[in-house]
């Protein structure tokens, strides 16, 4: 069971920068590979950025849409229970609302929605231009 709460979001000017953060709650944290997704109006919700641990917990992976390489990072504190995405040189095109996601994925990420198991509420990004 993993509760999620996503903050940070808000509006900014294009070429600005943005820090998300999702706090989780639950002591399996660790266990989970946790993403971003956005969804813009009238478009699907994409995939953005996932992190997972390798299976013995010596390194962890990230993996990014392309769109957002080289401008987003994103980051894992296991003590803090909490992910973050790191959003810098932001355009227009990025305005969505963002959604932190977990998923019983054993090593491994998706981009598809439907392998997360668990949703926050979402936070709301606007890019103006």
């Amino acid at each position: 069971q993993v509760q999620l709460v996503e903050s940070g979001g808000g509006l900014v000017q294009a070429g600005g920068s943005l820090r998300l953060s999702c706090a989780a709650s639950g002591r399996t944290f660790r266990s989970y590979t946790m993403g971003w997704f956005r969804q813009a109006p009238g478009k699907e919700r994409e995939f953005v950025a996932a992190i997972n641990w390798s299976g013995s917990n010596t390194y962890y992976s990230t993996y990014y849409e392309d769109s957002v390489k080289g401008r987003f990072t994103i980051s894992r504190d296991n003590a803090k229970d909490t992910m973050y995405l790191q959003m810098n040189s932001l355009k227009p095109e990025d305005t969505a609302v963002y959604y932190c996601a977990a998923g019983s994925l054993s090593g491994t990420y998706s981009v598809h929605p439907r392998h997360y198991d668990y949703w926050g509420q979402g936070t709301q990004v606007t890019v103006s231009s």
